[in-house]
């Protein structure tokens, strides 16, 4: 039986890579691309994607399953580098009745708030402005590429 999927409308995720609605890409190559999401549910929040259009975790191939994780542990280091959280939080959601509301596959990595934990609740949805600050304070604490075979 197929997962429960959002509405497959156009892809929000699909516009911000091409550059047709406005978005803050923190950084991004051929294969994954690392957003700073409008809706920070913890510190740095972060939404690791792939490139191109897969709705779910099962649709991604080995290399961009790489590419990924990759992505994962960078956003996770530049988030413990910019904001010095207690933990790092990363989560993905595939089907609506695991939450998942954007029909694109996205890894989201965020740092802990203060006492633990991320925010499951509404929180206020940023500007760009805002998100572009966020990744000006997250981009210095980037790790250097290296492939996966331990060449740059």
């Amino acid at each position: 039986m197929p997962l429960a999927l959002p509405r497959p409308d156009a892809c929000s995720f699909c516009d911000y890579l091409a550059g047709t609605r406005p978005y803050t890409i923190l950084e991004r190559d051929d294969v994954a691309a690392t957003l700073v999401t409008y809706e920070q549910r913890g510190l740095g929040h972060l939404l690791v994607v792939p490139v191109a259009h897969r709705v779910t975790i099962l649709d991604v191939t080995p290399a961009e399953g790489a590419a990924l994780m990759a992505g994962v542990v960078r956003a996770a280091a530049a988030i413990v580098g910019a904001y010095d959280p207690d933990g790092v939080a990363v989560w993905q959601n595939n089907g609506v009745p695991a939450n998942q509301s954007v029909p694109h596959v996205h890894v989201h990595v965020a740092g802990t708030l203060p006492g633990g934990g991320t925010e499951w609740g509404d929180v206020e949805r940023l500007g760009v402005d805002a998100t572009d600050a966020i990744a000006d304070r997250l981009r210095p604490h980037l790790p250097d590429r290296v492939a996966h075979d331990g060449v740059v």
